[in-house]
């Protein structure tokens, strides 16, 4: 993983054994314990550049401010996170693939590779696990290209135009989403 260490990262490394696409969001540890998956946050390119770049639209929120923000809810509600950054496309499909077998669904802000990826789609729709894209803008109050998503066709549910509370709405729906049936 080229990006591995770039950006932000707050990610468990309590995981090792590998689980089936489709299995319920625990993983067992021992015969009585079982840990939650984590929640996969990934975020797409110029994401790093948050607070920086075009205040007026994304706000003034950092993306390592996001990603204190997002592991504590996350964290109150019993799931860990694995939160990264890579202006990569393949970083990316890499990591929702990881997510496949690690992780109990993923937020993906992907950023304009939204609007342009098709192996994006195709990598997500071959998750198996919820997904939920994120927006800080409104992409439809925007240019025309960027109201076109080929995250949203696979995705369960959008949060856009929110800015940052748009990722803690996201953690409070996967977690109720990836959370298996009693």
């Amino acid at each position: 993983m080229r990006a591995a260490t770039r950006g932000v990262r707050a990610e468990s490394r309590w995981y090792k054994a590998r689980i089936s696409p489709g299995a319920p969001a625990v993983l067992a540890k021992k015969a009585n314990k079982t840990r939650t998956l984590p929640i996969y946050v990934l975020n797409g390119p110029t994401l790093n550049l948050l607070g920086k770049r075009e205040p007026e639209v994304y706000g003034t929120t950092t993306l390592a401010d996001i990603a204190k923000m997002v592991t504590a809810r996350a964290k109150e509600l019993g799931f860990p996170v694995v939160f990264r950054q890579s202006n990569h496309e393949g970083d990316l499909i890499d990591w929702i693939i990881e997510a496949r077998a690690k992780g109990s669904g993923v937020i993906l802000n992907g950023g304009a590779f939204s609007h342009t990826s098709i192996a994006i789609h195709d990598a997500l729709r071959a998750l198996d696990k919820p997904i939920i894209e994120v927006h800080l803008s409104n992409p439809f109050a925007r240019e025309a290209f960027r109201r076109h998503s080929h995250v949203s066709s696979v995705a369960s549910g959008v949060i856009v135009g929110l800015k940052a509370e748009g990722y803690l709405l996201a953690v409070e729906a996967m977690t109720k989403l990836a959370r298996p049936a009693p």
